[in-house]
């Protein structure tokens, strides 16, 4: 069975995660810890980053070299900027973007991608559509656009005129840049704690722990669909 890097930007975010699992290991690797188990029982490492681009980067590059996780999932809370978007709705990334990156920066040069966006994978979209028809929560689907500032009111029509996303956060592009290079798949699953009506930091940390909770247990959900197609390892007596 695959081992699933959870990634998550904040202490409130990754806590209903570690309270359904199992931990069998705690590592401590560049002031961060890395706790190792099972989630229901779904082989994973899970971590919370800090805030921004390079502690999230810094965290997801670990997941992979060190921790040798197949698949991440970047969960937790984001801004909804899409004027459609209510609170609590939980935006899943089709594809995610840099709101403060000048696009030419990864078009021509490294990594050369053929546009600014990163792209989710298609087999975890797959499963978390699947997984969203019956979800008990409302789920969207489409772009996350990722900035070090938090978005007040005079960005937002920058934002949305420039990159059309659904939401807004500090992390989702730079994990999925660090999977883009490293060929891993990736998803971002992001519960909205504050939107145009409901905006600013108070109503981010109002909402912070039941959004929190709600992405967690849609990323759940939607990586149990998503092993469901997973084979099981080939055993040693099992023809090549």
């Amino acid at each position: 069975m695959k081992k699933v890097g959870i990634l998550c930007a904040s202490d409130t975010e990754l806590a209903p995660f570690l309270k359904a699992m199992e931990i069998g290991r705690v590592t401590e690797k560049a002031l961060l810890k890395f706790y190792e188990g099972t989630i229901r029982q779904i082989p994973a490492v899970a971590v919370y980053s800090g805030v921004c681009k390079v502690n999230a980067a810094i965290a997801a590059e670990l997941l992979m070299e060190a921790f040798s996780v197949d698949t991440v999932v970047n969960a937790g809370t984001a801004g909804g900027i899409d004027p459609g978007i209510k609170l609590f709705d939980t935006v899943i990334a089709e594809r995610s973007v840099y709101h403060d990156v000048a696009e030419d920066i990864l078009t021509e040069f490294h990594p050369w991608m053929p546009s600014a966006d990163f792209p989710s994978d298609k087999g975890l979209l797959s499963a978390a559509k699947r997984y969203a028809e019956s979800a008990p929560y409302p789920v969207l689907f489409g772009r996350i656009a990722t900035g070090e500032p938090f978005i007040e009111n005079k960005d937002r029509e920058r934002i949305l005129r420039k990159h059309s996303p659904l939401a807004v956060d500090m992390e989702t592009a730079a994990v999925a840049h660090a999977c883009y290079v490293n060929g891993v798949p990736f998803l971002s699953v992001r519960s909205i704690t504050d939107t145009g009506e409901d905006s600013g930091v108070e109503a981010f940390e109002k909402n912070c722990a039941c959004a929190s909770e709600i992405a967690a247990e849609v990323t759940l959900g939607l990586l149990r669909e998503y092993l469901k197609e997973t084979p099981p390892p080939a055993s040693p007596s099992d023809p090549l």
